[in-house]
């Protein structure tokens, strides 16, 4: 299964109210980032949380250093307090993917769904969230085939087992009784012909 593990990554917007070195120290971050220099880029983005603990862009771009570490564990957290209802629709819908991508990355394919799912519901417009939700659905159905499909599978295994064999003791058992019940039919047809009954065959 090849999920799209893009990463978002924000970037500082010249709007935000931030001090110039905060602004510098995320984008020193993001440079590293970008160069793939994770562990500079963490402590770029550490640096910023000191100056602003509840910087988000830093926060956020933290986590992502975090997956590309394979600190997924200190990553989900960053990522589970960004997705609070007081952040934005858009910081939450990118928090909620990035989680997808960490549990498709630690094959927890019903976690990975949801949180898809979450990001869809916050932006419906994320074509990478839909394509991911999509694949990670296509998995789990490989992995747990309905059980209509493994009711048919073992239908079929037990019409291509051979039918036990009957022990000779048995075969003896059922002979003997089919010879009975041919004698009791003899027995019937000799006393129907002498008394010249004509009375219809109840086979």
């Amino acid at each position: 299964m090849k999920i799209i593990s893009t990463i978002f990554l924000l970037v500082v917007p010249v709007k935000l109210l931030l001090s110039q070195v905060e602004n510098r120290t995320i984008e020193t971050g993001n440079n590293y980032y970008r160069q793939q220099q994770y562990d500079k880029a963490q402590s770029e983005y550490d640096k910023a949380l000191q100056n602003s603990p509840n910087n988000k862009i830093a926060k956020f771009n933290l986590a992502n250093t975090l997956i590309r570490q394979d600190k997924k564990d200190e990553a989900g957290k960053l990522l589970g307090e960004l997705n609070g209802k007081e952040n934005t629709a858009d910081i939450r819908s990118k928090a909620n993917y990035n989680q997808g991508v960490i549990f498709t990355q630690e094959k927890k394919l019903e976690e990975s769904i949801e949180s898809y799912k979450d990001a869809l519901r916050l932006n419906p417009e994320d074509k990478e969230a839909r394509e991911n939700l999509q694949k990670a659905l296509l998995e789990l159905k490989k992995k747990n085939p309905p059980k209509k499909q493994e009711e048919k599978k073992k239908k079929e295994e037990q019409k291509q087992q051979p039918k036990p064999k009957i022990s000779p003791r048995e075969a003896e058992q059922q002979l003997k009784l089919l010879e009975q019940k041919e004698k009791q039919v003899q027995e019937r047809l000799q006393k129907n012909s002498r008394t010249g009954n004509s009375q219809p065959k109840d086979w």
